[in-house]
């Protein structure tokens, strides 16, 4: 009678361990805190300086660190204050800087963001398949293997890793993707980036139909883009992801390579995902756009 007893205590006391570890969650997720994912090549990266203006910071817009940066004082797996670079220490001003800059200055005061950029200069979109990676870097050219070890050999399980992180302080709430160049004219494309986003969101326990992706066009032609043909392929994406949305380039400036665009051409291009991001919830008259006429 004391053995049954005891095990009805102990499991009595487990019962209520489980409830108290579940409350402790639950009370740790913010879900006034929506986090975004950030992934892509150089252009995610963040190819351009930024500028004073773009340092400007709002403790309401923050990143989650990928890799350790000792002269930023920031840690993997922290958050920070989001001010450039968002994606590793040395890296340009990026989409996701004004993608967060615009998106905190039309939600409610009470609501943070925060992204995770995790980019690597270069890639195909191959690198952030898991099943291919391995092999796409042993072909990789070696100017890039330097940026992929810093992600321990494996962009994709890096970006999963840091989002568990920080689903513990918040809701992811979509995906932004700015990748293509390096797969200009692979008409197979659209369907390796859906591989990817089922991917994400089975690992991080998502529902597809509320997180949306959000995929950018490359540099126009009207820009001298040198990949602009990729934008049609790029654009047919939503018949391959039913919750995929494509973010113009029109108009956004770019420099002379053809391939890159310059500050201001980021600064509308984050712009522009945050207000298909604000769209979809809910927001979709008045917006305060956050650019290089209103950063601060």
């Amino acid at each position: 009678m004391k053995l049954n007893i005891d095990m009805v205590n102990t499991r009595r006391l487990l019962v209520v361990a489980v409830i108290s570890m579940l409350n402790v969650v639950a009370r740790s997720q913010d879900k006034n805190f929506y986090i975004f994912l950030c992934f892509g090549q150089s252009n995610m990266e963040g190819n351009a300086k930024f500028e004073p203006q773009d340092t400007i910071g709002d403790n309401r817009f923050q990143v989650m660190e990928a890799v350790d940066c000792a002269g930023l004082g920031r840690t993997k797996g922290q958050w920070y204050t989001a001010v450039p670079p968002l994606c590793r220490c040395s890296t340009g001003l990026t989409p996701s800087d004004y993608f967060g800059k615009t998106m905190v200055k039309n939600l409610p005061a009470n609501i943070r963001v925060g992204v995770i950029n995790v980019a690597v200069g270069g890639c195909k979109i191959e690198l952030f398949d898991k099943d291919l990676c391995r092999d796409y870097v042993t072909t990789a050219p070696s100017w890039m293997l330097g940026m992929i070890k810093e992600y321990d050999g494996s962009p994709y399980e890096r970006m999963v890793e840091i989002a568990r992180q920080a689903q513990k302080d918040g809701v992811i709430k979509g995906i932004l993707l700015h990748q293509g160049e390096s797969n200009t004219g692979d008409t197979t494309w659209t369907n390796k980036v859906k591989h990817v986003y089922d991917n994400l969101i089975a690992d991080l326990h998502l529902n597809k139909d509320s997180v949306p992706l959000l995929a950018g066009e490359l540099v126009s032609a009207a820009q001298g883009g040198k990949c602009a043909s990729m934008n049609t392929i790029i654009n047919k994406l939503p018949q391959t992801i039913s919750n995929a949305h494509i973010i113009s380039s029109e108009g956004c400036t770019a420099i002379k390579d053809g391939l890159h665009f310059d500050a201001a051409g980021y600064r509308e291009l984050g712009a522009r995902y945050a207000a298909q991001m604000l769209a979809l919830l809910g927001y979709k008259a008045g917006l305060a756009i956050a650019t290089n006429h209103h950063s601060n």
